[in-house]
C-alpha cells in the first residue's frame, strides 16, 4: 500500500545541498536553510562547528564558488528579477563586500582565475542593458578594469589557462554566429569563421599549451562531436569523439595534470562516458564500486585532485553528498539531501520510447505510483519540459514523485527540439510551436492510452515555461484530450512574448524569429498558434501560476489568457506571487502552489 507523504516533504529545502571543497582541501562549504532561505555555511573538512557566512532572508543565495582558500563569492537577485549581483565574504565571516550591486544590472562569472586569488573575470551589462562587457575585478579593493568594450553583439567569452581573454562569440547579420580570436590581450579580436546559427562551433577550452582548443561541433555532421581545432582558423585538426545517437554535452579536464580526461553525453538513462586517460577510467571504475545502485558524479575537488565531493543519486532519491579521499580510497557520507524520504515509498522512472505520427522516435519517461497494479490504467499527468530547447533526463524529480504519491502517473517526453539528439531533431522543431512539437506531446498521450497506462478521460497536462505554453496549446488545440491543465509561468501569446523578452536577449531576436516565427512576416502563423488568441476553444478547467517579476515570460502572458477565459466563464484559478520570477524559488510559495495543484487535480482528474 502506498504511504501518503506530506506535501512539504517533497518541496521543502534540503537540510544541506550544493557542497564544495576549498582549493586547499581544508574546508567544506554547503548551502543550508536559515529562516527558510538557503544560505552558505563552511566547516573544517576534518570536522568542527559550521559557520554561517550569509544571512539572506528574502531570497535564497542563487549560487556560490570558492575564490581562494579563504574567500567565497556568491550571487543573489531581487525577487526573481535575475539581475544577479556578485558579493564576496571571507570564511571567518569577515569582509562581506558587494562588488556589483548596481540597479538593473546582471553579472556573470567568465573565469574564476584559480591562480590569481585576488582577481576574477566577470561580465556585466552595466554600460548597455543589451550587452555584457568583460571586466577584471580585484576582490580586495573592488576595483574593476574594463578589458574590452562589447560592440553590442558579443555573446560569450573564452579564456586560456592563464586567464587571458582569447576568444569571443558574436551574432552577426541577425542569424549568423561568428567566432573571433586573438593571440594576446593587446590585440583586437579578429573574425575567424562565420556560420549560420544552425551550425555549432563551441570552443570548450584550450589545450594545455594554450595553442589549440577542444571544440564541440556539428559541422558536416548531424550529432555534435568533440574535435581538436586551431582557434585561429577554426580548422578541424582531429575528431576526438562522436556518439552515433547523442550530442556530446561536456568534457572533464585536469588542471593539475594539464590533461583532457574524458567526454560525456546524456543518454536515455545512463550517462555515456568516454575516457582519453586510462588512469581516469580506472579511477572512475574504482569509485563506481562504492555506488553500485546509484548514478554518481564529481561535484568538486581540491587543487591537489586527491579529495573530492561526490554526488550520488537516482530516480527515487534526491541524492547524497560524499567526501572521497583518493589516496586512501575512503568515502565519508556528508549528507542526504532529503533524509525524510524513503526510496521504497517513491516511484520508479522508466525510460520508454514511442513513435510520432510522422515517424520520429521520442525518448520519454513513465513514472507510475508505487504499488501500482500492472495493466490497470491510472489518472495520468502529461508533463512536457520547458525550454523548449532543453531536455528531460532520468533521475529524481520532486514534482513527479509528489504526483505519483497522490496516485497519478506522470509522463515526460523529449519532443522534437529537445537538446542532445542532433541537428535534424533540433531543426524539426523550428516554427513548429503548437504544431508538430505539440503533436509529439499529443502522440505521447495517445501512446499511454493505447498501451493501457491511461484512460481516455483521465489525462491532465502540466508544465512550466515552454511546458506552460504546451499546456495552453494542448487545452486549446486538442481540447478533447485533457481533462484539465496546469500552466506554470507559460507563454500564451507568441506576438506579445517576442516583444517583452529581456534586453540581453535582443541581439538573438532574429534567431528567435527563425526558431519560433517572425511577427512581421509570419504574423498569421504566430496568431494561429497563440492560445490567448483562441481562448474560445478552451473548455476545460485551468490552473495558472505566475511570478510577478518574471523577466523571461512577462506577467502579461498569464494575465491575458486569464482575462480571456474569465470573460467566457471558463473555470480558471490564477496564482500570482509578487516576490517571484520565472518559477517559485521561495519555499512557502512552492508549498502554496502545490497545495492548489493537489486540490485542483483531486477535483478535475482523479474522479473525472
Amino acid at each position: 500500500m502506498r504511504r501518503h507523504i506530506p506535501l512539504e516533504d517533497f518541496f521543502r529545502n534540503s537540510n544541506r545541498s550544493a557542497y564544495q571543497i576549498s582549493p586547499d582541501g581544508r574546508h567544506l562549504s554547503y548551502m543550508a536553510p536559515y529562516r527558510n532561505r538557503m544560505n552558505i555555511f563552511v566547516e573544517p573538512t576534518a570536522g568542527g562547528k559550521p559557520r554561517r557566512l550569509t544571512s539572506e532572508t528574502s531570497r535564497s543565495v542563487a549560487g556560490y564558488a570558492w575564490k581562494s582558500d579563504n574567500r567565497i563569492v556568491f550571487m543573489k537577485d531581487i525577487a526573481g528579477d535575475e539581475n544577479y549581483k556578485l558579493f564576496g565574504v571571507n570564511i571567518d565571516g569577515s569582509e562581506l563586500k558587494a562588488y556589483t550591486d548596481f540597479p538593473g544590472v546582471r553579472t556573470s562569472i567568465i573565469d574564476d582565475l584559480e591562480d590569481c586569488p585576488e582577481e576574477i573575470l566577470i561580465a556585466m551589462n552595466r554600460r548597455q542593458p543589451e550587452c555584457f562587457d568583460p571586466y577584471r575585478l580585484n576582490l580586495r579593493t573592488g576595483e574593476m578594469t574594463l578589458l574590452c568594450e562589447n560592440p553590442g553583439n558579443y555573446q560569450g567569452w573564452l579564456t586560456d589557462h592563464k586567464g587571458r581573454l582569447r576568444s569571443a562569440v558574436a551574432i552577426v547579420d541577425g542569424v549568423n554566429t561568428q567566432i573571433l580570436y586573438r593571440d594576446t590581450e593587446e590585440e583586437a579580436f579578429r573574425p575567424i569563421v562565420t556560420t549560420n546559427f544552425r551550425d555549432t562551433i563551441n570552443y570548450m577550452g584550450f589545450t594545455p599549451d594554450n595553442r589549440n582548443v577542444y571544440a564541440a561541433t556539428n559541422l558536416g555532421r548531424d550529432k555534435i562531436a568533440l574535435c581538436l581545432m586551431n582557434p585561429a582558423t577554426a580548422e578541424e585538426i582531429e575528431q576526438l569523439y562522436e556518439h552515433p545517437d547523442y550530442d556530446i554535452s561536456n568534457i572533464t579536464y585536469s588542471r593539475r595534470r594539464k590533461k583532457l580526461l574524458g567526454v560525456f553525453c546524456t543518454g536515455h538513462k545512463e550517462t555515456v562516458r568516454h575516457y582519453f586517460d586510462t588512469d581516469e577510467k580506472a579511477f572512475r571504475e574504482k569509485l563506481s564500486r562504492h555506488f553500485p545502485d546509484n548514478h554518481f558524479g564529481m561535484a568538486d575537488c581540491d587543487r591537489s585532485e586527491m579529495h573530492f565531493i561526490i554526488y550520488a543519486g537516482g530516480d527515487r532519491t534526491r541524492g547524497s553528498y560524499y567526501y572521497y579521499d583518493l589516496e586512501t580510497d575512503t568515502l565519508r557520507k556528508l549528507c542526504d539531501l532529503a533524509p525524510w524520504l524513503a526510496a521504497e515509498d517513491l516511484a520508479e522512472m522508466r525510460p520508454v520510447t514511442y513513435k510520432t505520427r510522422d515517424g520520429l522516435t521520442i525518448e520519454a519517461y513513465l513514472s507510475l505510483p508505487a504499488g501500482h497494479e500492472a495493466g490497470v490504467p491510472v489518472p495520468m499527468v502529461v508533463y512536457p519540459h520547458g525550454g523548449p530547447w532543453a531536455r528531460d533526463s532520468w533521475g529524481y524529480d520532486s514534482t513527479v514523485q509528489f504526483l505519483c504519491n497522490r496516485g497519478y502517473g506522470v509522463f515526460q517526453m523529449n519532443f522534437r527540439g529537445s537538446t542532445g539528439y542532433g541537428r535534424r531533431f533540433m531543426e524539426a522543431s523550428y516554427k513548429e510551436w503548437g504544431r508538430k512539437m505539440q503533436n509529439d506531446i499529443t502522440d505521447g498521450a495517445e501512446w499511454l492510452i493505447q498501451n493501457g497506462y491511461a484512460d481516455t478521460g483521465r489525462i491532465a497536462i502540466y508544465g512550466g515555461s515552454y511546458g506552460g505554453y504546451a499546456v495552453l496549446a494542448g487545452m486549446c488545440f486538442t481540447p478533447e484530450r485533457y481533462a484539465c491543465g496546469i500552466d506554470y509561468v507559460g507563454v500564451s501569446n507568441l506576438l506579445t512574448f517576442l516583444k517583452t523578452i529581456p534586453p540581453y536577449w535582443r541581439p538573438m531576436l532574429e534567431i528567435m524569429y527563425e526558431r519560433i516565427g517572425n511577427p512581421e512576416t509570419e504574423r498569421e502563423y504566430l496568431e494561429t498558434v497563440s492560445p490567448a488568441l483562441h481562448a474560445e476553444r478552451i473548455c476545460r478547467p485551468l490552473l495558472i501560476a505566475q511570478g510577478a517579476n518574471d523577466p523571461r515570460v512577462n506577467r502579461a502572458e498569464s494575465d491575458q489568457i486569464v482575462e480571456a477565459l474569465r470573460k467566457r466563464g471558463v473555470e480558471v484559478e490564477y496564482i500570482v506571487k509578487e516576490n517571484e520570477g520565472h518559477g517559485f524559488a521561495n519555499e512557502e510559495n512552492r508549498f502554496d502552489f502545490f497545495r492548489k495543484v493537489e486540490k485542483f487535480l483531486e477535483r478535475h482528474l482523479k474522479h473525472a
